[in-house]
């Protein structure tokens, strides 16, 4: 049960769940779309997707404003898959809201991958504190996607599981090589290029971006991702600024194998206070260096390894971006490959699937589930 649409971005549940189903049917139900009223509506989308992965659509009609309508819709939807299904051996949740859709639906473990503090998120619901307070506490599984959250929840559940972002090496390992051609549209952009990739909403810093621009108009910025939940005339425009669009994970590399260093100008607000960016360890395995704001979960253990770059300011950013770009590459990244060699998107799913495993045999749990 998940807040983010399949096809958004490639991330954290993408990475799991497509690892998941190489031993389990797995189905991804993602929030509802809304479209015209229609005879067949409201009903499911289901598509299989190359990673193996069923992902289910609600297809509703249009809000009508009416509170738990949106619910009383898709619960229904949601009986009538797990009737042909069957009942699920895992529910996994990846927002507590999904409880109003399937909080009746008794499996043989429920999970929750709490990879983001929602609450904090622009337009989140005032419920969402609560509901998630309910699904830590009837969870047999909690996970968190970085440290900083993992201390935050362990004060609701001491026994949470810390599983920080992740990394498929060999993947971005690819923009090492020397080898794959410029895409098209980067021809005309002149170096040093500075890179961005991933979501661009909320979390980012505009205006210290902006100012970076400013402060090197002999650099170019080339942000790729799509733009969501903020107005796209919001964003900065400049010369040097460039605004490309999401692109799809598997060209990534391509991106990344021409630029001279990345920057992720965090905001620093609610919003970003428990992230543990997933493109970080992604911009290292490429070989990019990387100069970031202070977010928690990036200056520990990447910043006070001397890894990643942490920089407060546009001044200070742009001072630490010349200078990564100009210090030996060699040594650096001997230092980043020994950090990555710990950390894998393969190792991150094999010790869940191992608590997954021993939660499902646990002899009280079963006890207590019969009571």
């Amino acid at each position: 049960m998940s807040h983010l649409p399949w096809d958004l971005v490639l991330q954290r549940p993408q990475h799991l769940l497509s690892r998941a189903a190489l031993d389990w049917r797995v189905i991804y139900f993602e929030e509802p779309r809304f479209e015209p009223p229609a005879p067949d509506l409201p009903r499911l989308r289901r598509r299989m997707v190359a990673e193996g992965v069923e992902v289910v659509t609600p297809l509703l009609p249009y809000w009508d404003g009416v509170p738990g309508s949106v619910e009383r819709m898709q619960r229904p939807l949601l009986d009538s898959l797990l009737v042909e299904t069957g009942t699920p051996d895992v529910l996994w949740y990846y927002t507590p809201l999904a409880q109003s859709v399937a909080g009746h639906v008794v499996p043989e473990l429920t999970v929750y991958d709490c990879m983001d503090e929602l609450s904090a998120f622009r337009g989140a619901s005032p419920q969402m504190l609560i509901e998630e307070r309910r699904l830590m506490r009837r969870a047999d599984l909690v996970f968190t996607g970085g440290q900083s959250l993992y201390e935050a929840k362990r004060a609701i559940r001491a026994d949470a599981h810390c599983f920080p972002s992740s990394i498929d090496q060999h993947h971005f390992a690819q923009a090492r090589t020397g080898e794959i051609p410029e895409p098209s549209e980067m021809k005309d952009i002149p170096g040093p290029r500075i890179g961005w990739f991933g979501v661009v909403d909320e979390r980012l810093d505009l205006e210290l971006l902006a100012s970076c621009a400013r402060l090197r108009p002999d650099w170019s910025f080339v942000m790729i991702g799509p733009v969501v939940k903020i107005d796209p005339a919001d964003l900065p425009r400049l010369p040097n600024l460039h605004w490309l669009g999401g692109r799809p994970y598997a060209e990534l590399p391509r991106y990344l194998a021409h630029w001279d260093a990345g920057l992720m100008p965090f905001a620093i607000n609610e919003a970003t206070r428990f992230i543990s960016p997933t493109k970080t360890p992604e911009y290292l395995a490429a070989g990019v260096p990387v100069v970031s704001t202070p977010i928690a979960d990036v200056v520990r253990p990447w910043g006070e390894t001397g890894l990643v770059e942490i920089a407060g300011t546009a001044e200070a950013a742009v001072q630490a971006l010349g200078q990564v770009m100009a210090r030996p590459h060699a040594p650096w990244l001997e230092r980043v490959d020994q950090q990555l060699s710990h950390i894998s998107w393969d190792r991150s799913w094999a010790n869940m699937a191992a608590l997954i495993r021993s939660a499902r045999k646990d002899p009280a749990r079963a006890r207590r589930m019969s009571a």
